[in-house]
Protein backbone atom coordinates (compact mmCIF):
# COMPACT_ATOMS: atom_id res chain seq x y z
CA UNK A 1 0.00 0.00 0.00
CA UNK A 2 1.45 3.41 -1.04
CA UNK A 3 2.07 6.01 2.13
CA UNK A 4 1.99 9.52 1.19
CA UNK A 5 2.67 12.35 3.40
CA UNK A 6 -0.48 13.15 4.48
CA UNK A 7 -3.75 11.10 5.02
CA UNK A 8 -6.13 14.03 5.30
CA UNK A 9 -6.33 17.62 3.00
CA UNK A 10 -8.31 20.65 4.88
CA UNK A 11 -8.85 23.53 2.28
CA UNK A 12 -9.47 27.15 1.97
CA UNK A 13 -11.93 28.57 -0.52
CA UNK A 14 -11.34 31.57 -1.42
CA UNK A 15 -8.04 32.36 -3.40
CA UNK A 16 -7.49 28.48 -2.82
CA UNK A 17 -10.04 26.76 -4.91
CA UNK A 18 -11.55 29.97 -6.83
CA UNK A 19 -11.80 33.81 -7.54
CA UNK A 20 -15.57 34.72 -6.26
CA UNK A 21 -14.58 38.15 -5.84
CA UNK A 22 -16.48 39.71 -7.94
CA UNK A 23 -19.96 38.52 -6.96
CA UNK A 24 -19.20 39.55 -3.18
CA UNK A 25 -18.79 42.80 -4.22
CA UNK A 26 -21.97 42.76 -6.52
CA UNK A 27 -23.36 41.21 -2.93
CA UNK A 28 -22.03 44.75 -1.00
CA UNK A 29 -23.29 47.00 -3.80
CA UNK A 30 -26.51 45.27 -3.02
CA UNK A 31 -26.44 45.55 0.05
CA UNK A 32 -25.89 49.14 0.42
CA UNK A 33 -28.54 50.03 -2.84
CA UNK A 34 -31.34 47.92 -0.22
CA UNK A 35 -30.16 50.05 3.07
CA UNK A 36 -30.25 53.36 0.80
CA UNK A 37 -26.42 53.46 2.35
CA UNK A 38 -24.40 56.19 -0.22
CA UNK A 39 -21.34 54.10 -0.63
CA UNK A 40 -19.54 51.85 -3.48
CA UNK A 41 -17.35 48.47 -3.02
CA UNK A 42 -15.15 47.79 -5.46
CA UNK A 43 -13.61 44.22 -6.37
CA UNK A 44 -10.07 45.80 -5.15
CA UNK A 45 -11.41 46.75 -2.10
CA UNK A 46 -12.64 43.40 -1.03
CA UNK A 47 -9.14 41.54 -2.93
CA UNK A 48 -7.53 43.57 0.22
CA UNK A 49 -9.53 41.65 2.75
CA UNK A 50 -10.25 38.06 1.50
CA UNK A 51 -9.06 36.29 4.28
CA UNK A 52 -10.72 37.91 6.91
CA UNK A 53 -13.97 37.29 9.03
CA UNK A 54 -17.05 39.23 7.84
CA UNK A 55 -17.04 41.35 10.95
CA UNK A 56 -13.27 42.60 10.18
CA UNK A 57 -14.13 43.79 6.78
CA UNK A 58 -16.66 45.66 7.52
CA UNK A 59 -14.98 47.52 10.05
CA UNK A 60 -12.16 47.86 7.45
CA UNK A 61 -14.05 49.30 4.65
CA UNK A 62 -17.86 49.65 5.43
CA UNK A 63 -19.04 53.47 6.29
CA UNK A 64 -18.40 53.86 9.81
CA UNK A 65 -22.25 55.28 10.55
CA UNK A 66 -23.91 52.38 9.86
CA UNK A 67 -25.47 49.66 12.15
CA UNK A 68 -23.19 46.38 11.60
CA UNK A 69 -26.07 44.25 12.58
CA UNK A 70 -28.47 45.46 10.57
CA UNK A 71 -26.17 45.29 7.28
CA UNK A 72 -24.37 41.90 8.13
CA UNK A 73 -28.37 41.02 8.26
CA UNK A 74 -29.32 42.39 4.86
CA UNK A 75 -26.32 41.40 3.59
CA UNK A 76 -26.96 37.41 4.38
CA UNK A 77 -30.05 37.78 2.80
CA UNK A 78 -28.38 39.60 -0.50
CA UNK A 79 -26.17 36.44 -0.25
CA UNK A 80 -28.42 33.91 -0.10
CA UNK A 81 -30.01 35.42 -2.97
CA UNK A 82 -27.05 35.68 -5.24
CA UNK A 83 -24.31 33.41 -4.61
CA UNK A 84 -26.03 30.18 -5.55
CA UNK A 85 -26.67 31.92 -8.87
CA UNK A 86 -23.55 33.86 -9.30
CA UNK A 87 -21.15 32.14 -7.82
CA UNK A 88 -17.34 31.81 -8.70
CA UNK A 89 -14.64 31.05 -10.74
CA UNK A 90 -12.43 27.95 -10.26
CA UNK A 91 -8.74 28.14 -10.80
CA UNK A 92 -7.48 25.48 -13.61
CA UNK A 93 -6.82 22.00 -12.01
CA UNK A 94 -8.79 22.43 -9.01
CA UNK A 95 -11.95 20.18 -10.23
CA UNK A 96 -9.83 17.69 -12.08
CA UNK A 97 -7.51 17.15 -8.69
CA UNK A 98 -9.88 16.99 -5.80
CA UNK A 99 -11.05 14.09 -7.86
CA UNK A 100 -8.37 12.52 -7.93
CA UNK A 101 -7.44 13.66 -3.85
CA UNK A 102 -10.14 12.57 -3.40
CA UNK A 103 -9.14 8.38 -4.35
CA UNK A 104 -6.43 8.60 -1.69
CA UNK A 105 -6.92 11.14 1.04
CA UNK A 106 -9.89 12.77 3.42
CA UNK A 107 -10.77 16.09 1.96
CA UNK A 108 -12.47 19.01 4.51
CA UNK A 109 -12.74 22.45 4.25
CA UNK A 110 -11.99 25.35 6.38
CA UNK A 111 -12.81 28.94 5.27
CA UNK A 112 -13.51 32.74 7.64
CA UNK A 113 -16.67 32.74 5.02
CA UNK A 114 -20.35 33.12 6.77
CA UNK A 115 -22.39 30.10 7.35
CA UNK A 116 -23.41 29.28 4.19
CA UNK A 117 -20.27 30.02 1.78
CA UNK A 118 -18.61 26.63 1.56
CA UNK A 119 -22.62 24.87 1.09
CA UNK A 120 -22.94 27.89 -1.74
CA UNK A 121 -19.41 26.50 -2.80
CA UNK A 122 -20.00 23.02 -3.78
CA UNK A 123 -23.80 23.44 -4.44
CA UNK A 124 -22.42 25.75 -7.19
CA UNK A 125 -19.37 23.92 -8.19
CA UNK A 126 -21.15 20.48 -7.61
CA UNK A 127 -17.76 19.27 -5.63
CA UNK A 128 -19.76 18.41 -3.17
CA UNK A 129 -19.25 14.57 -3.53
CA UNK A 130 -15.27 15.03 -2.68
CA UNK A 131 -16.03 16.83 0.83
CA UNK A 132 -16.50 14.83 3.80
CA UNK A 133 -16.72 17.80 6.08
CA UNK A 134 -17.02 21.62 6.51
CA UNK A 135 -16.60 24.13 8.86
CA UNK A 136 -16.73 28.06 8.67
CA UNK A 137 -16.15 31.09 10.89
CA UNK A 138 -19.95 32.14 10.15
CA UNK A 139 -21.31 28.81 12.25
CA UNK A 140 -18.99 29.16 14.93
CA UNK A 141 -17.36 32.73 15.37
CA UNK A 142 -14.04 31.14 16.46
CA UNK A 143 -10.75 31.86 14.39
CA UNK A 144 -9.66 29.65 11.45
CA UNK A 145 -6.82 27.80 13.82
CA UNK A 146 -10.06 26.63 16.27
CA UNK A 147 -11.64 25.44 13.74
CA UNK A 148 -8.94 23.85 11.70
CA UNK A 149 -8.64 21.67 15.64
CA UNK A 150 -11.73 21.42 16.00
CA UNK A 151 -12.65 19.41 12.38
CA UNK A 152 -9.63 17.49 13.26
CA UNK A 153 -11.22 16.52 16.91
CA UNK A 154 -15.00 15.96 15.09
CA UNK A 155 -13.57 13.45 12.80
CA UNK A 156 -10.47 12.32 14.53
CA UNK A 157 -7.53 13.51 12.13
CA UNK A 158 -3.88 12.85 11.88
CA UNK A 159 -1.20 13.51 9.22
CA UNK A 160 -3.45 16.37 8.39
CA UNK A 161 -1.78 19.44 5.72
CA UNK A 162 -3.81 22.70 5.51
CA UNK A 163 -3.88 24.29 1.45
CA UNK A 164 -4.28 27.85 1.68
CA UNK A 165 -3.28 31.23 0.14
CA UNK A 166 -2.34 34.06 2.73
CA UNK A 167 -0.40 34.44 5.97
CA UNK A 168 -3.33 34.02 8.28
CA UNK A 169 -3.69 30.81 6.42
CA UNK A 170 -0.17 30.09 7.13
CA UNK A 171 -0.75 31.05 10.91
CA UNK A 172 -3.85 29.20 11.96
CA UNK A 173 -2.60 25.81 10.37
CA UNK A 174 0.77 26.31 12.53
CA UNK A 175 -1.53 27.11 15.27
CA UNK A 176 -3.19 23.91 14.86
CA UNK A 177 -0.60 22.18 14.64
CA UNK A 178 -0.49 20.80 10.76
CA UNK A 179 1.73 21.78 7.64
CA UNK A 180 0.58 24.43 5.42
CA UNK A 181 0.43 24.51 1.74
CA UNK A 182 0.65 27.97 0.04
CA UNK A 183 -0.98 28.33 -3.47
CA UNK A 184 0.72 31.41 -4.92
CA UNK A 185 -2.06 32.40 -6.83
CA UNK A 186 -4.18 33.49 -4.59
CA UNK A 187 -4.76 36.73 -3.20
CA UNK A 188 -2.56 36.95 -0.09
CA UNK A 189 1.23 35.61 0.40
CA UNK A 190 2.59 33.27 3.37
CA UNK A 191 6.59 33.31 3.84
CA UNK A 192 6.75 30.61 6.46
CA UNK A 193 5.06 27.91 4.79
CA UNK A 194 6.30 24.74 4.69
CA UNK A 195 5.48 24.44 0.49
CA UNK A 196 4.48 26.25 -2.19
CA UNK A 197 3.19 25.71 -4.92
CA UNK A 198 1.53 27.82 -8.50
CA UNK A 199 -0.72 25.59 -9.79
CA UNK A 200 -3.07 23.95 -7.92
CA UNK A 201 -2.36 20.64 -10.15
CA UNK A 202 1.40 20.57 -9.29
CA UNK A 203 -0.06 20.82 -5.42
CA UNK A 204 -1.83 18.09 -6.08
CA UNK A 205 0.98 15.79 -7.89
CA UNK A 206 3.11 16.40 -5.42
CA UNK A 207 0.16 15.01 -2.18
CA UNK A 208 -0.32 12.19 -4.73
CA UNK A 209 3.74 10.93 -4.97
CA UNK A 210 4.23 8.10 -2.62
CA UNK A 211 7.06 8.61 0.16
CA UNK A 212 9.79 6.27 -0.86
CA UNK A 213 10.12 2.90 0.86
Amino acid sequence: MDKYRYRNILLDMDGTLWDAVDTYTAIWNETYRRMGIDAEVKRADLLDCMGMTLGKIIERIAPKYIDAAAFTKVLREVDDELMPRLGGRLYPGVRESLAQLAEHFGLYMVSNCGPKGLEYFLQYTGLGEYITDTLTNGQTHLPKADNIALLMQRHHLTDCVYVGDTQSDCDAAHRAGIDMIYVDYGFGHAADADYRFGLFGALADFLLTPLSK
